[in-house]
């Protein structure tokens, strides 16, 4: 058996790098940062950062082009994939990038709306989820959401299956 999957929690490093392939598909390119601490033998704290490349295709990188930002934290789920390529100087290169499958956003930067989502390259439409909704308070967790719609499916207690009327999109 064979398994090629990355699970990422991190920091974005710069504003996704949006594009549309020749056949007028979307592609994404983001930045993520991953912290790791740890105390060294002394006792000293230490931090050490990893910095990794995503590339997003389709529904899932225009979502990523118009919801994540610097300094936002997010969730992302694919595999790796090393490719080669010739750099301007003529040198041949490798670069290992992680092919995103699916993503939730998390906090924005202080000072920043927030929407938290869940996004899969398998469907076209965000999901509501409580990523890191804690730490913020109403008003900068719903800021952004007032001024786009998101369709969320609202149950009543008391149904016990989704009904395809109740669906919003």
């Amino acid at each position: 058996m064979n398994v090629n999957k990355v699970i990422l929690v991190g920091n974005i490093t710069h504003d996704p790098e949006l594009r549309s392939t020749s056949s007028g598909s979307s592609v994404a390119r983001v930045g993520l940062a991953t912290n790791r601490y740890w105390n060294d033998k002394n006792g000293q704290k230490q931090e050490k950062v990893e910095f990794h490349n995503l590339v997003l295709f389709g529904r899932l990188a225009e979502i990523a082009g118009q919801y994540l930002t610097k300094g936002q934290q997010a969730y992302f789920e694919g595999r790796l994939q090393t490719r080669n390529y010739t750099a301007k100087d003529g040198t041949e290169r490798r670069i290992t990038e992680i092919i995103v499958e699916n993503m939730q956003l998390g906090r924005k930067p202080q000072g920043a709306g927030q929407v938290a989502g869940e996004y899969s390259s398998q469907s076209s439409a965000p999901a509501r989820s409580n990523f890191n909704e804690g730490n913020q308070t109403p008003n900068q967790s719903f800021a952004k959401a007032k001024e786009e719609e998101i369709p969320t499916i609202n149950l009543d207690d008391d149904q016990e299956e989704i009904k395809i009327e109740d669906v919003p999109f």
